[in-house]
Formats: structure tokens, C-alpha cells, sequence
């Protein structure tokens, strides 16, 4: 269903209900790519937070991607909408390697990630019994973050590339993620940060290079170091995903401002509390998530800021409390910032803390423009694995 003319306005759409401002997606897609166009390296989109067709074409560089994912049920999504350059960006579990092989045999360039002997071991035996050359690339631990080979462990770093390389897999290269830059304080620290994940894949590719093994591959990317960085040399591709929509925790680290975040959770007003200052809405941790992550940060976003319908925030309003299906909507602790006096039925947006989270709670976009209030398309997303 696209047809803007059978579809509601923000008055009557249902609520809670996800909503995707097209403008701001395009604007924020159409910014780091800029910025990436001055430096060199390709764009290898991440879309676990998106998980959606629509919102994979608006990025990708062509119908059949590069794209990045998280889990293999969004590789089968997205497969089936016909992208064939894939990157699961997760270590891969043996288990789950029939899986790839399934993909790869419908023409899917698939590519895995391992960070250890023995996953190494895993995916060379199965490339065995298949005659399936799967495509890997090795993890380095560039930041300390999670997961990953450090540079200093080199000659594990190059028996690794041995097990796949000389066995029946493709060492494909190495690849990081700069977790650690959603810590980062300030712009120097993100930019210190960016480089160094540079330098720490580079460095990982040159050793397997230095022992005659092949790198062609050097892939790194948080949304921080993308926005961030400010030379990439010896690095082939970037990954990013939050960026397309933002979210209050990278408003936060400051990597884009409430006005560049694209999706927001529209509520309805259900009721009131004068006495204590309060409003309640039919939005709670169910259309929200529970994720917190601004609490950390110089401004604790609680559980959302709360904007009017059309999304401009009101002064230090928050969601103060979630329930399951109540949202509890107040001024900000220490603010002198009063509640709008809203009647019950009255429309609000809620922008959320994590993008990611809080999208998962949902199946579809409603899509929108900026400053209108017609629901222009419906834009179905998948969860789960």
C-alpha cells in the first residue's frame, strides 16, 4: 500500500506507530556520502537498524548492494529483493554455515567473519564438504570493544589466514568495528578514535600481506568514525548504519543534531496527571524500547524527547517513566519547562534514544516528508533471525 490517498494523515493514523521522515533519511544518506566521496573508500551500508527493502535502495549504490547485515534473516530478506553483495558482519557460528550455503547458491556473494582457530577450522571444513570457497574475512579487535584479533597477536592473526587461505575457503581480507567511539567524548576523541581504526586494520592487513597471504578486503565503520574520520588510506570500504535515521545517542556524542534524526514514534495523548505534571500516552516501552543509553551522556534523554506532531521538540519535555503501553510524559527533572496542556486525543512524536531498538519494536514505516503531516507509503521491515 503507497497510494498516499488511501492511506491516513498523522490525525488519524493509529497509534503507537513508527514514523520515517523521508527527507531527513535522504539528507543523512546524502551526507556521509558526501564526506566518504572526499576520502575514497566505498560505502558498505549496515542495515541491521533499517531491516527494509525500501530503505536498502535509497542507500545502497546499486540494486544488487554492497550492504552490510547483522543476522542471516536479513541477508534472506534482503537476497530475496535481489541484493547479491553481502557482508554478515557477525562471527559466524558453524551452525549456521548451511544457511550461507543456501544464499550463495542462489548467487548471493555472501561473505563471513571469523575471529578464532577454530570457527577458521569450522568454515574450511564446511567449505570441504560443500565445495562452497566461502568468502572470509578475519575480525580485528581495533579498539578493545568486543570481539576481534589484536594486531599484537600477530601470528595467530597469520594462522588464521593460513587455515582459510590454504584450505578451501577465500581469505577475503579483515574488517573492525570502532565500538568504542560511542564512549568517545567530543569531536578530537572520535576523530583519534577513527584513525586509529584505521591504522589498526591497515596494520592487520599489511602483516597477512608481509606473510604472503591476501588482504584485498579492509573494511572498518561506526557511525561516529564515518561521520568522523578524516583520512582513510588502505582502507576499501566503510560501514555505517545508524546514520540514515540518528537517534539521541549520537545526538548526544554529537555526530548529527535532533533535527537530523528520521524516525520518531507517533503517540496519542490517553490521559493526564496535573497534580504531578503529567502527561500519558498509549506509547510505552513496547513502541519505545527500554534501551536507556542517554542516561550515560551529559543530557539523559530518559525514554524519549517528545516533540509536537509535526516533530518539533518541545522544551525539556521527556518520557519520564514507560510502562508496557503507557507512556509517562513530563518536563525534564530540574527544568522549569511547563507540559503543553494537550487534550486526550491529541498527536505527539517521541525521538527515540537508540534507532535501532526502537524500530525493532515495530513491523512498518509509515513514511513522511518533512513539514507535512499525509502518510505518503507504508515500508514493511523484518525482525528477528
Amino acid at each position: 500500500m503507497s497510494a498516499a490517498a488511501t492511506l491516513p494523515t498523522l490525525e488519524t493514523q493509529e497509534t503507537p506507530a513508527l514514523l520515517l521522515d523521508v527527507t531527513r533519511l535522504d539528507r543523512n544518506i546524502a551526507r556521509l556520502r558526501a564526506h566518504l566521496s572526499t576520502l575514497g573508500p566505498r560505502l558498505r551500508p549496515h542495515l541491521k537498524t533499517a531491516k527494509c527493502l525500501e530503505v536498502a535502495r535509497r542507500v545502497m549504490d546499486g540494486p544488487e548492494g554492497p550492504i552490510t547485515v547483522s543476522t542471516l534473516k536479513e541477508a534472506e530478506q534482503f537476497a530475496a529483493g535481489g541484493v547479491r553483495d553481502i557482508l554478515y558482519a557477525a562471527g559466524i557460528a558453524p551452525g549456521k554455515l548451511d544457511r550461507v550455503t543456501a544464499l550463495r547458491r542462489r548467487g548471493v556473494n555472501l561473505s563471513i567473519v571469523v575471529d578464532s582457530v577454530q570457527a577458521a577450522e569450522a568454515v574450511v571444513r564446511h567449505a570441504r564438504e560443500t565445495a562452497d570457497r566461502l568468502p572470509t574475512l578475519i575480525e580485528i579487535d581495533s579498539d578493545g570493544h568486543r570481539a576481534g584479533i589484536r594486531r599484537t597477536h600477530a601470528a595467530l592473526m597469520v594462522e588464521i589466514g593460513r587455515i582459510l587461505h590454504e584450505g578451501s575457503a577465500e581469505l577475503r581480507g579483515v574488517m573492525t568495528h570502532a565500538g568504542e567511539s560511542y564512549h568517545c567524548q567530543g569531536d578530537e576523541a572520535i576523530m583519534a578514535m577513527a584513525e586509529q581504526e584505521r591504522a589498526e586494520a591497515v596494520g592487520c592487513a599489511d602483516l597477512l600481506r608481509a606473510a604472503g597471504l591476501p588482504a584485498p578486503v579492509v573494511s572498518i565503520g561506526s557511525t561516529p568514525t564515518a561521520q568522523l574520520s578524516q583520512r582513510l588510506e588502505g582502507v576499501t570500504e566503510v560501514r555505517a548504519g545508524v546514520f540514515m535515521f540518528f537517534d539521541l545517542f549520537m545526538a548526544g556524542l554529537g555526530v548529527c543534531t535532533t533535527d537530523d534524526i528520521a524516525v520518531s514514534v507517533l503517540a496519542t495523548v490517553t490521559g493526564s496527571n496535573a497534580e504531578k505534571g503529567w502527561l500519558i500516552v498509549d506509547a510505552g516501552w513496547m513502541a519505545m524500547s527500554s534501551d536507556r543509553n542517554t542516561r550515560g551522556q551529559a543530557v539523559d534523554q530518559f525514554f524519549g524527547l517528545v516533540c509536537d506532531i509535526d516533530g518539533t521538540p518541545y522544551p525539556d519535555l521527556v518520557m519520564i517513566k514507560a510502562n508496557q503501553e503507557h507512556g509517562v510524559i513530563a518536563a525534564r527533572p530540574g527544568s522549569a519547562a511547563v507540559p503543553p496542556d494537550l487534550p486526550i486525543g491529541a498527536k505527539l512524536r517521541i525521538l527515540p534514544n537508540h534507532a535501532c531498538a526502537t524500530s525493532s519494536q515495530h513491523d512498518r514505516y509509515n513514511v513522511v516528508k518533512a513539514n507535512t503531516r499525509q502518510i505518503d507509503a507504508v515500508w514493511p521491515r523484518f525482525n528477528f533471525w
